[in-house]
């Protein structure tokens, strides 16, 4: 087993984990929040596969599926083609509206073959290359995309736990 197989394991929980907490969920259920500080889960799923994109196309040296597939445009939102969510504040987190879970998961499947495609690429050895050199030490592939991993399946697992909320309201 190459270690590139347990990455791809990990990031197929994380698409089986988005699905779940999306499937069958109206627009409002989507941008529900728990309180006006918190994340939906229409941001939380946006966010993650946004980080996914962005991380997966640097290390690969691709365009990112976002803006090179039009998923920007489809989704409307009022930020740059650029912005990931990250540092997002209360006001950014409500402006994320979808009208379906489908656009949600049809972005992230995308997202989630692109990174397949790339790790079917990758050796062994390729995981000790350095990928950024601002951190002391520097970051290497492999730490870069189990970084990855984390921050996705802590933000699928808020998904998922929202979804519970949303659910008991109903």
């Amino acid at each position: 087993m190459r270690g590139t197989d347990l990455l791809v394991d990990a990031f197929g929980r994380i698409k089986g984990t988005v699905h779940r907490s999306v499937r069958g969920l109206s627009a409002d259920e989507l941008a529900f929040r728990v309180d006006d500080s918190a994340n939906s889960i229409a941001w939380l799923v946006w966010h993650l596969t946004r980080i996914q994109d962005d991380h997966i196309s640097d290390v690969a040296g691709t365009s990112q599926v976002w803006s090179d597939a039009g998923w920007d445009r489809r989704f409307g939102l009022p930020f740059s083609a650029a912005d990931t969510g990250y540092g997002h504040d209360a006001d950014e987190v409500a402006a994320v509206r979808v009208p379906s879970g489908e656009l949600l998961t049809g972005y992230h499947d995308a997202v989630h073959d692109q990174t397949v495609r790339y790790l079917a690429r990758v050796s062994d050895d390729e995981l000790t290359r350095i990928v950024d050199e601002s951190w002391n030490p520097p970051v290497t592939l492999g730490v870069r995309l189990v970084s990855v991993v984390s921050d996705d399946m802590q933000h699928a697992g808020q998904a998922a736990y929202v979804r519970g909320i949303v659910l008991r309201r109903r």
